[in-house]
């Protein structure tokens, strides 16, 4: 390791430029003669569309156009990019998701019309004059009604709302071993619906230049060429070297930038329709209404256990939202990126699962950090520890009673995954360690000394990233390339560009990356530019969602700093008149081994530009070199996490007063950078666990649509974390790294979950729904209380 490379902490190279307020965001692009837009969205939760009167508006100051679906009727609908096939291989209901509404709307948010005027105030000034005549239909927003006997149709295709019923394992052998099972834990719970709001909002620039054909579309999006591979393909039909992608610095994503937008594909064909750049911001209550949702699952599990406590068998039955449109990968959520994890770090042998999507008049769900895995691990880690209540067992026995062993690595699970490698037990102990478990009783006493309630949590969670392989990925229904690749070139200088499909919006990437290439060629990182964002720049990469950054980006980029190497070494043999064979390279120098011959790195590079002394007759010249990288499988990081809560009886406040995380991320290249991911997923879980709850009335109007009805967390509401790491490296990429992301947001809502009931334990409280506010709770203690004194 040198000062800068793998698993130093070099500060964030990037931060200069954002400290300093020099970042450069889709919403600081002013184009000439740019306009701006303003979309008029739906005030119902379903309703025909009569007519659309724009007169007014159209007469407003400064409007340039109004546009409706009638101006998009050349172009598709949004395309989605998971096909999941249900029971008896029949495919998902995929109603056209329009660009605009085209004679219906389906929920309160979507998009009607937009209004184009030559200033933002003008346009907002003139949406309100577009006049909208809607017949109201009966909506559904509940997901159990949606799939009841006689619910309001969202879609005519699906009559029923159904868009799949999914299954994986075996049932039969499932419901054999719950027959023979000594005990059977049974828990319903809510995955309460979570609305993702990154720092930035949304925002997207259309532009076309007429003498060309060319579009540019500038947006806040995780993954520009996967948005260039289905607004070109599917909306626009249009060759892909006709459309730019341009995602400069982004403020956050979290998964909700994923996704292909309306609003990319208004503003794309608005340019062109116009012959002017035009220019759409979100606000933050547009957002609520826009932007794609997460969560909102309604599960039974089930876990069926012998007289010791071993695991027999779990089966689960959920229904998932999909709200009122397939968003780009909805339909992977609650079922390959969910169920597939259901056997967590436990040997349970059969594993039932049974998944339906039903569409309601709400807005559509998607990814969101974990994406399936923390909905996965909230109902494993619940009903394990609700099953050790019942049996009379202590919850961190259960566990390493059940735990995959080391000698039993790789291990096939029920549910079509093979962990590669993994140490739970160490990551167990570690945890407990850190928390100071087994002394908690003792804190216990002390806060009951003051009135207070204390509890203890624990999850151990395990996720999989970096999706792959691309065949597998392709057989199970996605409709991309799940790959990533690199381009690194080597200026005549010597200094480096790294050409990423990656996308960075918040990780890190900038020094992270650089660190690879530094270890590798042992430069310093400020000789090292890392490329990403812009479709016209960087090679065709799938983009940074689930973890998967380092684990098959930067693997790219490792493979693609080698290619430089052995290129170069080639090139130093010559200049020293030696095989390559005895040529070694060491911290920025070739050396014939053995001898006192050198030549350094930057040497070899400007002889590759300047080949006045190269072997033409061997080498191309020139030092540059890409890689495509598709894993082989996912990765597993895995951890243990420790909660504990304090809760006033009087008012049922939740007070986190330790939470420790141990995490196995493999290896890891910048601890201060992992450290700051796992605390924001932390965060963004306990969020889930204790505030967040977006809420529909029965009208479909989302009455929790602002911070003053959907609570984020802050800081005084977390504590100081305590955070460690135990390494199991990756057994198949090069780098040993498996992903740091999501973990938080997975582990943590569980851990926290448990603890307050733990802390509720005397009142007869075995569950409490998410988020547990202080009304809830509150209830819990008093409804207990009351059957106590009944």
């Amino acid at each position: 390791m040198t000062e800068q490379g793998i698993g130093a902490s070099p500060r964030r190279k990037e931060d200069f430029r954002f400290i300093k307020g020099r970042g450069k965001y889709t919403d600081d692009i002013t184009l000439n003669n740019q306009t701006y837009a303003v979309i008029v969205r739906s005030p119902h939760a379903h309703a025909t569309i009569n007519d659309i009167d724009a007169s007014a508006a159209l007469s407003a100051e400064g409007v340039v156009s109004v546009l409706t679906s009638e101006d998009f009727a050349a172009y598709g609908g949004l395309p989605c990019g998971w096909q999941v096939i249900g029971k008896n291989e029949e495919p998902m209901i995929e109603p056209k998701h329009p660009i605009l509404a085209e004679g219906k709307v389906r929920h309160v948010g979507d998009p009607v019309a937009v209004v184009i005027a030559e200033t933002k105030a003008q346009a907002q000034a003139a949406a309100e004059l577009v006049d909208v005549d809607y017949t109201e239909l009966p909506a559904v927003i509940d997901m159990r009604e949606a799939l009841g006997s006689k619910p309001a149709s969202v879609h005519d295709e699906a009559g029923d709302n159904q868009c799949f019923d999914w299954e994986i394992g075996d049932r039969a052998a499932v419901d054999a071993a719950f027959e023979k099972a000594h005990h059977v834990t049974r828990l319903e719970l809510i995955n309460n619906r979570l609305v993702p709001n990154a720092m930035e909002p949304r925002c997207a620039i259309g532009d076309y230049d007429n003498s060309s054909g060319e579009h540019t579309l500038y947006t806040t999006s995780q993954n520009p060429h996967v948005i260039r591979l289905l607004m070109g393909a599917f909306v626009l039909q249009i060759p892909e070297h006709k459309l730019r992608i341009y995602a400069p610095d982004v403020g956050g994503g979290f998964g909700s930038k994923i996704y292909h937008y309306a609003e990319e594909a208004i503003m794309t064909v608005a340019a062109k329709v116009i012959g002017r750049p035009v220019k759409w911001t979100s606000d933050r209550s547009e957002a609520f209404l826009s932007d794609a949702h997460a969560r909102d699952h309604i599960t039974t599990v089930e876990l069926a256990l012998d007289q010791d406590g071993k695991f027999l068998a779990l089966r689960e039955f959920t229904i998932a939202n999909m709200g009122a449109y397939l968003s780009t990968f909805a339909p992977s959520i609650p079922t390959y990126l969910h169920a597939t994890l259901l056997a967590g770090q436990y040997t349970t042998p059969v594993i039932y699962a049974e998944v339906k999507a039903a569409f309601t008049n709400t807005v559509p769900v998607d990814a969101y950090r974990g994406a399936g895995r923390p909905e996965a691990t909230y109902l494993l880690e619940r009903i394990v520890d609700k099953a050790a209540a019942e049996m009379g067992m202590d919850p961190v026995a259960i566990r390493r009673k059940n735990f995959i062993q080391p000698d039993q690595f790789p291990y096939d699970t029920p549910v079509a995954l093979t962990y590669d490698t993994g140490d739970f037990e160490a990551t167990l102990s570690a945890g407990l360690k850190a928390s100071n478990w087994d002394s908690f009783e003792e804190r216990r006493k002390e806060a009951a000394s003051r009135g207070k309630l204390r509890g203890i949590g624990i999850s151990c969670y395990i996720e999989a990233c970096g999706i792959a392989p691309s065949n597998v990925a392709g057989a199970l229904g996605a409709r991309a390339g799940l790959y990533e690749c690199a381009t690194v070139r080597v200026n005549p200088t010597g200094s480096i560009q790294v050409l990423t499909g990656s996308h960075s919006h918040g990780q890190g990437h900038e020094t992270s990356f650089a660190q690879i290439v530094s270890e590798k060629l042992g430069m310093p990182i400020e000789q090292i530019e890392i490329v990403h964002g812009d479709t016209n720049k960087i090679p065709f990469g799938m983009g940074t969602y689930g973890s998967r950054s380092m684990a098959v980006g930067g693997v790219a980029l490792s493979n693609a700093t080698d290619k430089i190497i052995n290129k170069a070494t080639k090139i130093a043999a010559h200049l020293m008149e030696a095989s390559s064979e005895d040529v070694v390279f060491e911290n920025g120098m070739f050396k014939v081994a053995g001898t006192d011959k050198e030549v350094a790195f930057g040497d070899v590079a400007l002889t590759a530009y300047v080949p006045h002394n190269y072997p033409l007759e061997e080498l191309e010249p020139g030092l540059e070199e890409t890689a495509f990288y598709d894993p082989k499988n996912f990765t597993f990081p895995s951890g243990t996490y420790v909660c504990e809560v304090e809760i006033d009886p009087d008012t049922g406040m939740v007070d986190i007063v330790a939470f420790h995380a141990t995490d196995d991320f493999g290896n890891v290249i910048n601890p201060m950078i992992v450290e700051g991911q796992v605390h924001g997923g932390l965060v963004q879980g306990i969020g889930q666990a204790l505030f967040e709850n977006a809420v529909y009335d029965s009208n479909g109007q989302l009455v929790s649509g602002s911070y003053m009805d959907y609570q984020m967390p802050r800081a005084y509401d977390v504590p100081f974390f305590s955070i460690d790491h135990q390494v199991t490296a990756c057994t198949h990429n090069v780098l040993g790294v498996k992903g740091c992301g999501e973990a938080g947001a997975i582990g943590s809502p569980p851990a926290v979950i448990n603890a307050i009931v733990n802390a509720l334990k005397d009142y007869g409280v075995d569950h409490i729904d998410m988020p547990a506010t202080p009304a809830k709770i509150w209830k819990a203690i008093h409804g207990g209380m009351k059957q106590a004194a009944e």
